[in-house]
């Protein structure tokens, strides 16, 4: 007689599942963690000018941004279809510009401020007057560090 016996029926053990909570919420906290949130709606159409010499802005937290163009088509019936201004997450007159900076100021640190630029994203489409106004206000507040968001390419269309 043998002391060991053999199982005759053969059925696989059930898998495990003690370890998946563990996984599940390393996997949440993983994308919590690298996940970015969109500051900002963006109500007017952004199709950039391309520009052959660009620059990566390396420090994002120091950018005041100033969105204008056409109203998107969601929003055409609210705000119309002249070329607008956006600033932070409303359209506004070119009058508000000033106000806007300012509040924009205070939300940063005290040491930053000097190093605030003011980022214009603007429709390749719209009138240069309306940029013309704009930074005639943002001399106003004193601010003059200002540059233009392009995408990278050859700029075929003058």
């Amino acid at each position: 007689m043998s002391k060991f016996k053999k199982k005759g029926d053969g059925e696989m053990p059930a898998i495990s599942t003690a370890s998946l909570p563990d996984i599940v919420f390393m996997l949440l906290f993983f994308f919590m963690v690298a996940t970015v949130m969109r500051d900002n709606e963006v109500f007017v159409e952004q199709s950039l000018p391309t520009a052959t010499q660009t620059e990566k802005l390396e420090k994002k937290d120091r950018i005041i941004y100033i969105y204008a163009g056409k109203p998107s088509e969601r929003y055409a019936q609210t705000y119309g279809t002249n070329a607008a201004l956006q600033l932070g997450d409303k359209i506004s007159p070119v009058s508000d510009v000033q106000r806007y900076i300012l509040e924009e100021r205070t939300k940063v640190n005290e040491e930053l401020i000097p190093y605030l630029q003011t980022s214009l994203k603007v429709d390749k489409n719209t009138n240069v007057g309306l940029i013309s106004d704009v930074k005639q206000e943002l001399r106003e507040v004193n601010a003059l560090k200002v540059n233009y968001t392009t995408r990278e390419g050859k700029s075929d269309d003058l």
